[in-house]
């Protein structure tokens, strides 16, 4: 048998723990590449013209699978953390890609809800069976793949750079390069460095969430309001960019939260879908990159100034 493992979606934190499941286990895997052209097409050729750009492209990667294994794991994704959920879109995930996609070998559709130890168990222990693995062996393979469960990726952290943005939004959105159109190297170039959530550590992100009139029950709309609060106030970053999907209902609501608390601060959104290209985003990205060089050269005048006892009206 060969498994085969979709490179979309939530594989950016799941992924490595699920190949260190099916690895252990002895048994053959093949991953889908990632994210390009030849995937995006055959997602937005089989994908519901509705859908976001990242279910598009798990479309696509799920597609150039379905031909080359026996099997496709798809977790159907009910929670990651206790009494918060994630886009609806995952919980139904499975019968987008049976309706969808014609020609599918067997896919996984048993309910993965990874907010405990136990939850995640059930999920491998499902997917062990369905490989007709002994459960000693699953046991093992599971207690393979909790550790990279529970040790995330340590996400970007650029450190050597005049100028810093936090990149924040949701996990498949920035490190999917493909679909970003690779935001962070176009930002590198500039000599701007790139911050996500993941230097965080999650009870500074939960203690800004404490502010709002009501917790969100969005897990990935929590940790990015929180994100960028923190970083914010922590003077960590010089700006804020949101990659956000065209269409994303949840977005739309975290933008205006952040937006509300750090008012002036430099700010911008990047909407991806498959009709986003280069050229526009390039312009974006240089226009805001420019913005933060003037405001950090007007702020170290006004500082020389105010250190001699001069007011800051002429230099800015």
């Amino acid at each position: 048998m060969i498994v085969g493992i979709p490179k979309g979606l939530l594989y950016w934190k799941y992924g490595p723990g699920i190949e260190a499941f099916i690895k252990e286990l002895g048994i053959k895997y093949i991953v889908s590449p990632d994210t390009n052209q030849d995937i995006l097409d055959r997602g937005v050729k089989t994908c519901v013209d509705d859908a976001c750009l990242p279910v598009k492209i798990f479309h696509g990667h799920v597609h150039w699978l379905k031909d080359k294994c026996d099997l496709i794991i798809t977790p159907r994704i009910m929670k990651v953390a206790h009494r918060e959920f994630i886009c609806p879109k995952f919980c139904g995930l499975v019968e987008m890609l049976k309706n969808s996609i014609e020609g599918l070998p067997a896919i996984t559709e048993a309910p993965a809800n990874l907010e405990t130890r136990e939850g995640i168990f059930r999920w491998f222990l499902t997917l062990g069976r369905i490989l007709n693995c002994s459960r000693r062996n699953i046991i093992n393979a599971y207690e393979k793949a909790l550790y990279f469960f529970e040790n995330e990726s340590s996400g970007y952290n650029d450190l050597d750079f005049p100028l810093k943005v936090a990149l924040i939004g949701h996990p498949y959105n920035i490190y999917d390069s493909y679909a970003n159109m690779n935001i962070k190297n176009k930002l590198n170039k500039l000599d701007v460095g790139v911050i996500t959530e993941e230097k965080l550590q999650k009870e500074e992100i939960e203690e800004k969430i404490k502010r709002l009139y009501k917790k969100p029950f969005w897990n990935f709309a929590k940790n990015s309001y929180g994100a960028a609060i923190s970083l914010y106030e922590k003077s960590a970053v010089d700006g804020i960019i949101y990659i956000s999907s065209f269409a994303c209902g949840i977005d739309s609501i975290v933008i205006e939260l952040i937006k509300e608390e750090i008012r002036d601060f430099p700010f911008m959104v990047l909407k991806i879908d498959e009709h986003t290209g280069d050229a526009g985003m390039d312009t974006r990205i240089e226009a805001f990159c420019d913005m933060l060089e003037r405001r950090m050269y007007f702020e170290n005048k006004c500082a020389q100034s105010r250190e001699y006892g001069y007011s800051c009206k002429g230099i800015i």
